[in-house]
């Protein structure tokens, strides 16, 4: 009879689990991914009058103040974000109250408080991922020191400078990036302009290669918060068949140089009337 106290037995097993560990992970990748595929994109970019925080949405909101200089946005399942939302404003706040208001940042938000809880939840078997992926932004005194981290859903999460976006996929993320990157932005309306192309181009180039329709559409995805995918990889037709879909721009902003005690705010159709009209 083989005795399961051999250690040859045991190197056995440990190598069988960690084999099965990893494949587990790749499924919940999978599984994850697919429901993110067809989300609403979120952008940051930072400029001269603070940082705008730009989606689209069809009921609830995305787009969230955290705590004074923080924000958030996020694509996924609104109840993951939500509880992603409420996380980060107890640890806020809590960091605030214990500490001080001067100790509440993004580096000790998602890399020491939120990324790890996240990590731990992912790697669990016994438990369903989380299905998000989130951006954080901080306000500086000025624009070179504004703080963007993007949060991914297995725990991992990255910093940007000047601009941010989460998409459906990576290579949706790089394609908006690159666009922003060149992108000459100076005041709030600039930012609006370039933020809703970004978004565009985060919705409508998924992929290298154009997938079919029946492919790039996920039946599983939650179609009360998930725009169909674009026909076109032209930013502007996909930002024109989201709102004749039934979507609609919110955006947040850090406002830097504002005499109100928040710093965050919602903006109105209003403030937004001038980009929009010419879509």
């Amino acid at each position: 009879m083989e005795d399961p106290n051999c250690p040859v037995m045991k190197k056995e097993a440990m190598s069988y689990s960690f084999y099965d560990f990893n494949n587990a992970l790749q499924q919940r990748n999978e599984y994850v991914e697919d429901r993110l595929k067809d989300g609403s994109p979120v952008v940051a970019i930072s400029f001269d009058g603070g940082i705008l925080l730009l989606t689209l949405k069809r009921e609830q909101r995305k787009v969230f103040e955290v705590y004074d200089r923080l924000m958030m946005g996020a694509l996924g399942k609104q109840s993951d974000i939500e509880s992603l939302r409420i996380a980060a404003i107890e640890t806020a706040h809590k960091e605030g109250f214990e500490r001080s208001p001067d100790d509440v940042s993004i580096q000790r938000l998602v890399g020491f408080s939120l990324s790890p809880a996240v990590k731990k939840i992912y790697n669990d078997q016994s438990t369903i991922p989380l299905t998000f992926r989130a951006i954080f932004a901080e306000m500086g005194l000025k624009a070179e020191n504004d703080h963007l981290f993007v949060l991914g859903y297995d725990g991992e999460f990255k910093t940007s400078a000047g601009a941010a976006v989460a998409a459906g996929t990576v290579y949706a993320e790089q394609q908006a990036m690159d666009f922003l990157k060149e992108a000459k932005i100076e005041n709030r309306e600039d930012a609006l302009r370039a933020a809703l192309t970004a978004w565009g181009i985060g919705r409508a180039r998924l992929s290298a290669k154009k997938e079919s329709d029946e492919e790039e559409f996920s039946p599983l995805a939650d179609r009360s918060e998930n725009p169909m995918p674009s026909n076109s990889d032209d930013p502007v037709v996909a930002l024109k068949e989201a709102f004749k879909d039934g979507l609609v721009v919110e955006a947040g902003v850090l406002e830097r140089r504002t005499s109100r005690e928040s710093k965050f705010r919602l903006l109105t159709t209003k403030d937004m009337a001038g980009v929009l009209a010419d879509y």
